[in-house]
């Protein structure tokens, strides 16, 4: 069924409630009074019902009226935003543009950049996930998302482009009241696994999850993320190795204790933005413009 509420209906009614009057509404619009009266009287015929009021000197709106004007502005909106949406779109802007970001990473940066990035363009829907280990690259192959940060080791598949961003360095640590700091010599390997180690579940969906730090034997506590990692350590629940420049805060207050190891290991991991070279989106240029423009290891603060 066909609505006699047009568009143009309804900015007729939204021209006569800001400017108060019939005549009003003929001037904004360019139009001469008849005509506004006629496609007012046209649509309270056809709907059957009073819009206004004409019983007082000065027409008002009937609560049915002001109804129709108050969704109708609605209506109005969402036309407006179509029509910027489908213009944005036909000259290569995305209606959307999805960020995946491992959970060993700063946020603050990406959220800085996207507050720069709403202000030129206010219309484009900007979604983040947080993915872990394999979970980047995952997302990207797999259409879940347009541009990775964090992504890790070697990137071959040769339809994806990528950035270094820094390496990442990790310690092992444990809260301050766990038992391994009561040991006056070098941490083994046989100390270690008598206790959990907390491991970050990978969100690879694709491809094989994987984790890292494990030994033979080793029991295991899995949580969602880094954060959760590292608050699962900082209450003694169990042992592994973190990442410096998250813990800086727990080392500080002695929350967190690094212990010295007797087969001394030195871990850090090599990160990259990573996004795919087919994509010629616009919203996607201007963040990685933007990111590779950054200091290195600007993800890497808290």
């Amino acid at each position: 069924m066909n609505s006699p509420i047009t568009l143009d209906a309804l900015k007729v009614l939204d021209a006569i409630e800001r400017k108060k009057s019939f005549a009003g509404a003929a001037d904004e619009l360019f139009r001469v009074p008849s005509a506004i009266s006629y496609t007012v009287n046209k649509l309270e015929e056809d709907l059957d019902l009073t819009i206004f009021d004409r019983s007082k000197r000065k027409a008002e709106l009937t609560a049915v009226g002001q109804l129709i004007v108050e969704q109708g502005r609605l209506i109005l909106e969402a036309t407006n935003e179509l029509t910027y949406m489908a213009k944005q779109s036909a000259s290569g802007w995305e209606l959307e543009l999805r960020i995946a970001v491992d959970s060993i990473l700063s946020y603050q940066p990406i959220y800085t950049l996207i507050a720069q990035f709403q202000t030129q363009h206010p219309w484009i829907d900007i979604k983040i996930t947080e993915e872990v280990f394999g979970g980047t690259l995952d997302a990207l192959s797999s259409g879940r998302c347009e541009l990775i940060l964090g992504a890790t080791g070697t990137v071959r598949d040769s339809c994806i482009e990528s950035y270094a961003i820094g390496n990442i360095e990790f310690i092992f640590a444990v809260a301050k009241t766990h038992p391994l700091c009561n040991i006056n010599v070098p941490i083994t390997s046989k100390m270690i696994k008598q206790y959990p180690s907390v491991v970050v579940a990978d969100t690879s969906v694709e491809v094989a999850t994987r984790s890292a730090g494990l030994l033979d034997g080793q029991p295991r506590l899995t949580v969602p993320s880094i954060e959760q990692k590292i608050n699962v350590q900082s209450q003694g629940l169990g042992v592994g190795y973190l990442p410096v420049h998250r813990i800086q805060a727990q080392l500080k207050s002695g929350q967190l204790v690094a212990l010295n190891l007797a087969k001394a290991e030195t871990r850090d991991l090599g990160l990259y933005v990573a996004w795919r070279k087919d994509n010629n989106g616009k919203a996607l240029a201007w963040f990685i413009e933007q990111i590779t423009a950054l200091p290195e290891h600007a993800f890497f603060h808290e």
